[in-house]
């Protein structure tokens, strides 16, 4: 055996223990069925709708025919995805709206709000969907540290833009995609921003772990306005999420047949957010996490009100919306 093949097989077997590890019991989410007209003259926007489980869910919507405003920072891609999901759809079907978002860009937000909230009579459906995983240290056009600004910043800001005339829309839903990772994170109040240090894996398990506090505390003050927020942990799914992880190249082959074997796929993922969405089991239900279709039991620092309300304030100074 070649010292070349060798090492392949060491590496692709460590490589799959560790996935097997990571993720025993994932289990195949059930593909759920909804009446063809359940989200017709609805409308829903989804953050990060070109790729991965905002695309997915963009096409079951779109089956749905509901209104699906694509929010994306790369046009072409959410072009390309938009055809896709069109083509998929069938001949019945609802529309398909792209609007230029960039979370990292708070201008962009604004831009993006300020649209919305001129051409739109109403919005059903917010889905906070987009997120960016483990990358190099980076900032945000704003200096936020980059998973902090786009998987938490960017969307805290766009929802509170988007509120009133979410609340003009009651009933309405606002739908937070988290992670289980946040388990595996803290909010760092004295360095939130990751100035002093940066680790990759925590600061996506704290961003990850900000969404969560943010659905429990935006729960609290939507109470009595017909306006509900959930969030979701989707597992692990086949994505582009995880494109800045470094894989050895001799184990990449091993990973992919690993992420064929464990990881749900994109369409998988996308079902409890699409229950969120849509489904009149959680109608009135506010300001919990979802897992497989069902209510997830959370970590008690993901249901800490103080530090819900504590990164609530801080954020609203981040994003310029303090008073």
């Amino acid at each position: 055996m070649s010292a070349a093949v060798l090492i392949a097989a060491v590496v692709g077997g460590a490589v799959f223990f560790i996935i097997r590890r990571l993720f025993p019991q994932q289990k195949a989410a059930m593909l759920l069925r909804y009446p063809a007209d359940t989200m017709k003259g609805k409308t829903v926007i989804v953050t990060g709708a070109n790729s991965g489980i905002g695309k997915a869910l963009a096409g079951e919507l779109l089956k749905l025919r509901a209104r699906v405003i694509m929010a994306c920072r790369d046009q072409q891609r959410a072009e390309e995805a938009a055809q896709d999901i069109r083509t998929q759809a069938g001949p019945e079907q609802g529309e398909v709206v792209i609007k230029h978002l960039d979370l990292a860009s708070l201008t962009s937000v604004r831009q993006f709000c300020e649209e919305i909230n001129q051409e739109e009579s109403k919005i059903d459906v917010l889905v906070n969907n987009a997120g960016i995983y483990q990358c190099p240290y980076t900032k945000t056009e704003d200096g936020f540290e980059m998973q902090l600004g786009v998987n938490h910043l960017g969307h805290f800001l766009l929802t509170h833009l988007l509120l009133d005339l979410l609340k003009t829309s009651a009933p309405s839903r606002i739908v937070v995609v988290s992670s289980k990772l946040y388990k595996n994170g803290h909010v760092n109040f004295d360095d939130l921003n990751s100035e002093n240090n940066y680790d990759k894996a925590f600061c996506y398990s704290q961003s990850k772990l900000a969404n969560l506090l943010f659905t429990l505390e935006l729960a609290r003050q939507l109470e009595g306005t017909g306006v509900t927020v959930n969030a979701l942990t989707p597992g692990i799914v086949r994505t582009g999420l995880g494109r800045h992880v470094e894989i050895p190249l001799l184990a990449k082959p091993l990973f992919h047949l690993a992420s064929l074997a464990f990881f749900k796929s994109p369409l998988e993922g996308a079902q409890t957010p699409l229950y969120l969405a849509c489904s009149p089991e959680v109608e009135g239900v506010s300001g919990k996490c979802f897992a497989n279709c069902e209510e997830e039991e959370l970590m008690a620092k993901a249901t800490d009100e103080q530090a819900a309300k504590r990164l609530w304030d801080i954020s609203r100074r981040m994003v310029g919306l303090a008073n």
